[in-house]
């Protein structure tokens, strides 16, 4: 565990390499109340006594900072995200109340260790857990606990197969020559050994399927599912994309989100 610190500490900075695709904010905070119900979820599984410092990690636009603050009557909360559209809007939406910041969490560094880390839905968009996890780790206290959830193995599968097949026609197909997708979704059995290997202890993982049906499915998946893919497209064919991969799938329009919960504790 020391070697992976020291080695994390001496690295050079980079910029941004949280995710490969930008948010539209708006658009997010009008279609993300399924995330937000997610969220809630996992923050009830987050033992708080009121006067904690807790970091969001990947704090989007605040709705779910603003569940966290109604625990934290005389506590703190500093919002990191990394996408800068997300942060002005989170800004927007919760004033003083918390902290925001535009942070790229594989770069992060606090002035003083919090007591808690909470994160969902956005550890899928970082490909590196391992260095993920020790800076998570460095930003706790001892005794301090991570919770968080994110998009686990199997996550919107048959979403994703619908769209690579769609990809692979034209008119969209030379759009997406050497495209990389910039998510990881996780087992929960490589997750508590990155965990643990970075000194984390009582380390539980697991996965946990969760059916959203979208009011608007085709704002839902051009803002958050479909999101990496759409931005590949010109303007004139991402309605027709998102379209061609709603044709594909069963009605009602389900999104069989998969998520992988885990939950661990910075030892004393």
């Amino acid at each position: 565990m020391k070697d992976i610190l020291q080695r994390l500490r001496n690295e050079r900075p980079t910029i941004l390499t949280v995710t490969t695709r930008s948010w539209d904010a708006a658009s997010y905070d009008q279609v993300g109340a399924p995330m937000t119900e997610m969220a809630a979820a996992v923050l009830g599984r987050l033992p708080l006594a009121g006067d904690e410092t807790v970091l969001d990690a990947g704090c989007g636009t605040g709705r779910v900072c603003e569940l966290l603050l109604d625990r934290l009557p005389g506590g703190r909360v500093i919002a990191v995200d990394a996408d800068p559209e997300m942060v002005q809007f989170a800004r927007q939406n919760l004033g003083d109340r918390a902290e925001v910041r535009r942070l790229d969490l594989l770069q992060l560094r606090l002035d003083e260790p919090v007591d808690a880390v909470l994160s969902t839905a956005t550890f899928h968009w970082i490909l590196d857990h391992e260095q993920l996890f020790a800076r998570l780790f460095e930003s706790l206290r001892p005794g301090g606990r991570l919770v968080a959830q994110c998009g686990g193995r199997g996550n919107i599968a048959s979403l994703r197969r619908a769209g690579e097949e769609v990809g692979g026609k034209r008119p969209f197909v030379s759009w997406f020559d050497e495209w990389s997708p910039p998510w990881y979704y996780a087992g929960p059995e490589e997750t508590i050994e990155r965990l643990e290997a970075v000194g984390f202890r009582s380390v539980q993982a697991w996965l946990q399927p969760w059916p959203v049906v979208p009011n608007d499915p085709a704002e839902y998946l051009a803002t958050v599912t479909l999101g990496a893919q759409v931005q590949r497209l010109p303007r004139e064919l991402r309605d027709d994309y998102v379209q061609a991969v709603l044709e594909r799938l069963d009605e009602p329009v389900t999104v069989d989100y998969v998520r992988l919960n885990l939950e661990a504790v910075r030892p004393m």
